[in-house]
């Protein structure tokens, strides 16, 4: 198995106003989409991006955000499961269970504007993780790229990682598996990224491209 990977970080709160640059942010990335209600099924896991840049987001906003998808989601056909934000680099990821990616981003026009630039169908280790308060919460990514990476291989190295964390303080939560483009997304709390990226190295070696601190929101 040969791995890479891209980034995460730290979501959540709650916001009643209006999100100032959040909005701003929403308009420059939105596209035309058809506004019908897609209620097919069944339901797949999607994982989206939104990157909005250094200091446009909030985490208050987000939370707003987050509240005005989960009013209108149903119309969709589409269940939010979480959301992770990266405050310091602006970047917001959904989790959500939906019948296709343009039922998802449908909620998320309908629902504030903020069209993802991202959306990927994705497999998970398991549809139950709860972080513990008070620990720090990060998000890494591996890019491999189309072909180099399958279900079994994802699991055998998480598998792995779950082998070696508690040497490191670190316990590993989730990760989601694109197949397609050969991408993965591992959630984990640790006391600082270089603990978590110490499991990944004595573990198996497959390094991310990057890792955030993130907040978690549902």
């Amino acid at each position: 198995m040969t791995f890479n990977a891209t980034a995460c970080e730290r979501r959540t709160d709650t916001a009643t106003a209006t999100p100032g640059p959040f909005v701003s942010a929403a308009i420059a990335v939105a596209s035309t989409l058809d506004p019908t209600p897609i209620n097919s099924s069944p339901k797949r896991l999607f994982l989206d991006v939104h990157e909005l840049g250094p200091g446009k987001v909030t985490a208050q906003a987000v939370a707003g955000a987050h509240q005005k998808d989960l009013a209108v989601e149903s119309k969709y056909g589409v269940d939010f499961k979480a959301y992770w934000l990266d405050a310091k680099e602006g970047k917001i990821y959904c989790l959500a269970e939906a019948p296709s990616a343009e039922a998802l981003n449908s909620v998320h026009k309908e629902a504030h504007g903020l069209l993802a630039d991202s959306v990927s169908e994705v497999s998970a280790d398991n549809g139950h993780w709860v972080p513990t308060p008070g620990m720090k919460l990060y998000l890494d990514v591996h890019h491999l790229g189309s072909g180099k990476v399958d279900a079994p291989a994802a699991a055998d190295a998480h598998r792995k990682d779950l082998a070696h964390q508690a040497k490191y303080n670190v316990k590993y939560l989730n990760y989601w598996l694109d197949a397609e483009s050969g991408t993965i997304w591992c959630l984990s709390e640790a006391p600082n990224a270089e603990a978590a990226l110490a499991v990944h190295k004595q573990a198996h070696g497959l390094m991310p491209n990057a890792i955030e601190e993130v907040s978690e929101g549902r």
